[in-house]
């Protein structure tokens, strides 16, 4: 029963099949040097041995070579699935090889390496695609209960896995990062899981950071796992995304001496990840899908506390610090290499429709809890001081301050920055006890 049953159950899959399904017999009925599987070489047990014909005292039927083999696969596997083990022997048994020289030397090397084992204990080859343990990422969108949405929308998406893969391989940047979680994972053993599913597990750096953002931004009616296909497609098919990505995390890397590491920035520092899912939103909108971007722009609102029109427009090399309380209205634009702090708004003077917000240029540095208000065009290189009002343009390379703000070193001859005061992040101004606005 043993062996009908085996036969019954081990159906080698579709792709494995070949034109002769079954173990080959010679002429007096013996198994002609078929190599065994992995587990039956590595057994001890008497089964595990080849007859070499009819005539040989180790001869076996083909029913007795099923059985026996069956037998002794079930007790040096007893904790693999036993529908896997079955498959795994037979796919070892329809496996063709050129001769049977051939055959026992890719025997041989089977024993000298152990194969690389999945999450679920099973050998990489003999596990069905249905037993097959998700990705991390797929097991964490899917909830507690690993349950996946009732719509079918798929655990994770990829549009362009060629040019991810392409990306990931010369990506110095995302080895870096991933060498600092596992340092620190190192540090603290009790966060080790957290870094390993946030960033180490992950094959590139755009599939980190859309784990992290679906994570933060999911609830209950909007699932982390329709998050992180729709946003992990986003960044794989525009690769400005990408190099904005990577800006953003050298500028906040470079400009804030509280950021320790890029690891750091990518898991904590809520500006980066509401500019990131900024980036999202900007991206829905372009392509006429403004109800999913509005959805963004209102998580990264509740989540962020950082509000952000889809319709913005916002350079590379940003550093929103702290973020807290940040608003960019919908026709405000944002150069590269810009720096604003928490409290900022860039909002516009009524509800007039058209162009009424702000232009920043690249360069600019405005302060915490500024409100800059209008069409107004504040001048690359420029600085903006705390607690401002700013009404007015700014020149390029000039400090406006005060409320309502006026240019140090008055309207006809304004002081110029020799510096880049989003880079410099100088808050101050020069013999400030002494000059008169």
């Amino acid at each position: 029963m043993e062996s009908l049953a085996f036969a019954t159950f081990a159906v080698a899959p579709s792709s494995a099949r070949t034109t002769n399904p079954r173990p080959k017999f010679c002429a007096q009925g013996c198994v002609k040097c078929s190599p065994v599987s992995l587990s039956l070489r590595s057994s001890t047990l008497s089964s595990s041995r080849r007859s070499e014909c009819s005539s040989s005292s180790t001869s076996l039927s083909e029913s007795q070579f099923y059985g026996d083999q069956f037998k002794a696969a079930e007790k040096a596997t007893s904790r693999i699935n036993r529908r896997v083990l079955m498959r795994s022997v037979r796919v070892v048994f329809v496996d063709e090889c050129g001769s049977e020289k051939g055959r026992d030397t890719d025997a041989q090397n089977l024993t000298k390496e152990e194969p690389k084992r999945s999450t679920n204990g099973h050998a990489n080859g003999y596990a069905p695609a249905s037993l097959q343990t998700p990705s991390l990422e797929d097991v964490s969108a899917r909830g507690f209960n690993g349950s996946m949405p009732s719509n079918g929308a798929s655990s994770s998406v990829v549009l362009n896995p060629a040019t991810e893969q392409q990306l990931s391989d010369v990506d110095e940047l995302w080895l870096t990062i991933k060498a600092e979680a596992r340092l620190e994972s190192e540090k603290e053993p009790a966060l080790a899981s957290y870094f390993y599913s946030s960033v180490i597990s992950h094959r590139s750096l755009e599939r980190a950071l859309a784990f992290h953002l679906s994570n933060k931004l999911s609830n209950p009616t909007l699932l982390s796992t329709q998050l992180f296909g729709l946003i992990v497609d986003i960044f794989n098919s525009d690769d400005a995304i990408r190099r904005a990505i990577r800006e953003d995390l050298k500028a906040v890397r470079t400009k804030d001496p509280a950021c320790s590491s890029y690891c750091h920035c990518l898991l904590y520092f809520k500006g980066f990840l509401a500019c990131q899912a900024y980036r999202v939103s900007h991206w829905l909108w372009k392509n006429d899908r403004s109800s999913l971007a509005f959805l963004m722009q209102s998580r990264v609102s509740e989540v962020f506390h950082v509000d952000i029109h889809p319709a913005a427009k916002i350079g590379s090399g940003v550093l929103f610090d702290h973020a807290t309380g940040l608003v960019v209205g919908e026709t405000a634009t944002i150069g590269s290499n810009v720096s604003i702090l928490h409290n900022v708004t860039l909002g516009g003077t009524g509800s007039i429709i058209g162009d009424r917000h702000p232009k920043i240029g690249d360069g600019v540095l405005i302060g915490a809890g500024a409100i800059l208000l209008g069409n107004i065009k504040i001048g690359e290189g420029a600085k903006i001081g705390s607690g401002s009002l700013v009404l007015i343009d700014v020149p390029p390379h000039t400090t406006a301050v005060g409320n309502p703000a006026r240019l140090v070193g008055g309207k006809q001859s304004p002081t110029k920055l020799k510096e880049i005061p989003s880079e410099t992040m100088d808050h101050t101004i020069k013999g400030w006890s002494d000059y008169v606005i």
